[in-house]
């Protein structure tokens, strides 16, 4: 094969669309754009979302404006301060958490978070710490779990 041969892929070159050349091209006449009205004059710029004047619905609806990520994850924010009142070398898990009073239900994961010290070695199981939680719960002797 030499370079004075190759050839586009089928399909691939289309020929652009010659509009207002007679109706035998099938865009004669009205060239595609209907017959009266707004759209079908030379230099029409209509904006987006504009409704004829009437009132838009974005202005009409805003509490439908904005954004909510569905993919969210809420955890229920326990601060290592908190978990003094746990004996020394207890296992600390959601189930605890939960009969202490430390947080309201199990349908959102637990997140620990370092606000307060931490005075004895507990091993603490959550579904996330922040690294100065883990630094903290490591340094008073203690175990971190991720569950």
């Amino acid at each position: 094969m030499q370079q004075n041969e190759l050839k586009p892929a089928p399909g691939s070159r289309k020929d652009r669309k010659r509009v207002g050349r007679g109706n035998g091209s099938g865009h004669g006449t009205f060239s595609g754009r209907g017959i009266k009205g707004q759209k079908s004059r030379s230099g029409v710029q209509i904006q987006r979302g504009f409704e004829g004047g009437q009132l838009p619905i974005i202005k009409r609806l805003p509490r439908k404006r904005g954004f909510h990520n569905l993919f969210r994850v809420e955890y229920s924010p326990v601060n290592i301060g908190s978990l003094n009142i746990f004996d020394p070398g207890t296992e600390v898990t959601p189930e605890l958490l939960l009969q202490a009073g430390l947080i309201e239900n199990l349908t959102r994961p637990v997140k620990i978070l370092a606000d307060g010290e931490l005075k004895h070695a507990l091993i603490v199981k959550a579904s996330k710490f922040s690294e100065a939680a883990k630094a903290k719960i490591e340094a008073a002797g203690g175990k971190v779990e991720e569950i």
